[in-house]
């Protein structure tokens, strides 16, 4: 049970680590548009991302799915600036057309990029272990309470925001995918692998 708690902390400290704060710009970027009203979509792309990253991650530990390391830290911040870049198109039409499933799509899409991500640090601590399988349930246990925490917390920020502030949804999503979109192009930038 150690090790299973070990993996837990380990996924949570890969989510929550402000020096590498890619997960927690995309999870802002993905749960923006959204409210504690609409709380089951939000949460469900969460598990969506989660089960994506961990399912490329155990391609990736059992040496089945093998990418380019610098192009997969390139991709990274372009899922930002696209789930960012979608929010800003969304925000500025008169009617919101955010279409769910679009999102669920991208959700998971980007959840494999970022699964891969994180692959090589991963298979090398948990080399020479014949018993990879609660490794990587503890791991993806950690990533989804950690987004739960991230997506909560900006549910709650924008709820003060719009309800102690005052300040329109539409302004609050703009702002913040702006601001999502200005942090992550030095990334872009420090990754090009071109």
């Amino acid at each position: 049970m150690g090790d299973f708690w070990f993996y837990i902390e380990l996924g949570l400290g890969h989510v929550l680590d402000l020096s590498a704060y890619d997960h927690i710009l995309f999870l802002t970027a993905l749960a923006i548009p959204f409210t504690f009203r609409l709380w089951k979509r939000i949460l469900t792309l969460v598990t969506i991302f989660t089960v994506a990253h961990c399912f490329s991650l155990t391609l990736s530990v059992y040496d089945l799915l093998q990418l380019d390391e610098g192009l997969i830290e390139f991709l990274i911040p372009i899922t930002i600036l696209i789930t960012a870049l979608f929010n800003v198109k969304d925000t500025l039409k008169k009617v919101s057309n955010l279409n769910y499933l679009i999102q669920v799509l991208a959700t998971a899409f980007f959840g494999l990029i970022h699964g891969l991500g994180f692959s090589n640090y991963f298979k090398m601590l948990i080399a020479g272990q014949d018993e990879k399988a609660t490794p990587l349930l503890g791991f993806a246990t950690g990533i989804e309470i950690a987004q739960v925490v991230i997506i909560m917390g900006v549910l709650l920020l924008a709820l003060l925001m719009e309800s102690g502030l005052k300040i329109k949804k539409q302004h609050f999503i703009l702002a913040t995918s702006i601001g999502v979109i200005l942090i992550t192009m030095p990334m872009i930038i420090n990754t090009w692998p071109f």
